[in-house]
């Protein structure tokens, strides 16, 4: 234990050191998933902050938003024990953004092997590299959400795996329990827990970004009464930063923006586009139907389904989150909601998928 508390102590005066360097002296970081929505945010961030980022990426994944400047690319994957082993070497810091974020998956077994199982063999060529930081994106799903109205979850409503709703957020709450158990072996990890990122550069979509397109595109009629809580991605990466230079090893920082009701959500981006918002509010109840038949065409086209069971689980629930632990220790800010809803729809147009 006194061994482990002075590698911490010392990994920390390393950090605080290098906050105050040139960026030039920043070093190596590897990103995963940066060929992702959130991961190619936490990228440019450290681009521009000086750092040598490396993005580890499958051969499969798409390459349209890995356009930054001096990012070197390796090939690899989280199942690969090998291929992590080599795109850490010589890193000296890691954010592990890759996650397999699907709220519904044909075969649910590929979000835990990518999402646990990943996440143990990267934690552990982490350790074996014994590389100076760790950062670790979970998510807001790891945590229990407010059963009192007026109430905002925090870092200390943790959510078991028997009460956590559908494989996405039971495989992110395992992983976050393979990061912690690394922590405990003397890894220097910070995990951070981003509420729902939106903004440019969404190339799947998300599920979030699927409402916005939908919504844009004059395809959303109706809607359930659920509250989310949403942040710019870029805010969000630049937390992920932050989490890097002064966040405490072992503790969690949610990373968040506005508390904002569907309702209101979709309002926004009506008024941005110069359209009427919808105004039919549905129970979950009414909409359970619609998931039913839209998983099952799902199950025959391989594509996503628009709502789905666990959707509807999740939306009984508002979902709001206090992110004042980030804003005290790191220095976390967030701009308001509507400007990334802005940033989305413009980059969205840009990309064809609305008019």
């Amino acid at each position: 234990m006194a061994k482990r508390r002075r590698r911490v102590l010392e990994t920390e005066t390393i950090i605080r050191e290098e906050a105050d360097l040139a960026p030039s002296a920043a070093g190596t970081v590897l990103v995963t998933g940066a060929s992702g929505f959130l991961g190619s945010a936490i990228a440019r961030t450290f681009a521009r902050e000086g750092f040598a980022v490396r993005a580890l990426v499958r051969g499969t994944s798409p390459r349209t938003n890995l356009d930054v400047e001096g990012l070197q690319t390796v090939t690899g994957d989280l199942t690969d024990a090998a291929s992590l082993a080599q795109a850490i070497r010589g890193a000296r810091y890691l954010v592990h953004a890759a996650a397999d974020y699907r709220l519904w998956a044909k075969e649910p077994s590929e979000l835990y092997r990518s999402n646990v199982e990943g996440t143990r063999l990267l934690m552990q060529a982490a350790l074996e590299e014994g590389v100076q930081r760790v950062v670790y994106t979970s998510s807001v799903a790891v945590l229990a959400p407010p059963r009192e109205a007026g109430r905002r979850s925090t870092e200390t409503d943790g959510l078991s795996v028997e009460n956590a709703i559908g494989a996405y957020k039971r495989s992110k709450v395992l992983a976050e329990e393979v990061v912690r158990d690394f922590a405990g072996r003397g890894l220097p990890v910070v995990i951070v827990n981003p509420s729902t990122p939106i903004g440019p550069r969404d190339v799947k979509p998300t599920p979030t970004g699927r409402v916005i397109v939908e919504a844009a595109s004059g395809r959303m009629p109706a809607f359930v009464d659920t509250g989310l809580n949403l942040a710019h991605v870029d805010d969000v990466a630049e937390g992920h930063l932050l989490a890097l230079r002064r966040g405490r090893i072992g503790e969690r920082y949610i990373l968040g923006g506005e508390d904002v009701a569907l309702s209101d959500m979709l309002a926004e981006i009506a008024r941005q586009l110069g359209r009427k918002p919808p105004t039919v509010r549905l129970p979950v109840g009414a909409v359970m139907p619609l998931a039913a038949l839209a998983e099952g065409w799902a199950r025959v086209t391989g594509k996503p389904p628009f709502v789905s069971f666990d959707a509807l689980r999740m939306a009984r629930y508002r979902m709001f989150f206090d992110d004042a632990k980030a804003r005290r220790e790191l220095g976390y800010t967030s701009r308001p909601y509507s400007e990334a809803i802005a940033d989305a729809l413009s980059w969205f147009r840009q990309a064809g998928m609305i008019g």
